[in-house]
């Protein structure tokens, strides 16, 4: 069982960095799911859930390099264990990144 378990997890986390990530509005992240969701790591206690912790300049370095199209497929993504969505949404705003909304699918 424990081995099926791992190879599930590897088999998504392959899936996830082959498929390249395309916004709502035809517009290119550049990048795959996995590669940006580690990309984001450093904002990881600014998104947590309840965390009083604002973005640290890392976290906001990251965010705007990463995109507001990469930053859009995460959010509504597959959920990713210890983020707050709604946290998440927030970061562009929180370091002052010049981005468009992003639709939220249901």
């Amino acid at each position: 069982m424990k081995c099926l378990v791992v190879a599930m997890i590897l088999v998504l986390a392959v899936a996830a960095s082959l498929a390249v990530c395309q916004g709502s509005e035809g517009v290119t992240c550049g990048s795959t799911f996995f590669s940006s969701l580690v990309q984001l790591i450093p904002c990881r206690a600014a998104v947590s859930p309840f965390s009083p912790i604002p973005p640290s300049d890392a976290c906001c370095n990251a965010v705007k390099s990463l995109g507001q199209p990469c930053l859009c497929i995460l959010v509504n993504g597959p959920p990713i264990s210890g983020v707050d969505r709604n946290m998440a949404l927030l970061l562009p705003e929180k370091c002052a990144a010049n981005f468009e909304p992003c639709d939220i699918m249901k």
